[in-house]
């Protein structure tokens, strides 16, 4: 594990994070690590988009690319709405 370090953030954030730990058993650190390592960066999601199309035969080109951005855009405001 590395060595603990301090994260500014507003308060209503904080509070938000010891609740989401406590609902799961776990710490505020471990709760932070796990949406850390769950969450891929660009450059990963570009590997699996990559890996994807090589796999499904297709050519990944900026229409491909396109598409999907489009297509994850439409599922993240669906997840917004569902949780207002």
């Amino acid at each position: 594990m590395s060595k603990p370090t301090s994260i500014k953030t507003s308060e209503e954030v904080r509070d938000r994070l010891r609740i989401l730990a406590d609902e799961r058993g776990t710490t505020i650190t471990e709760l932070l690590e796990e949406l850390a390592t769950r969450e891929l960066t660009a450059a990963e999601r570009e590997q699996r988009a990559l890996e994807a199309a090589s796999e499904l035969g297709i050519e990944y080109t900026e229409q491909v690319e396109q598409a999907g951005q489009d297509a994850w855009a439409k599922i993240r405001a669906h997840q917004r709405s569902a949780a207002a």
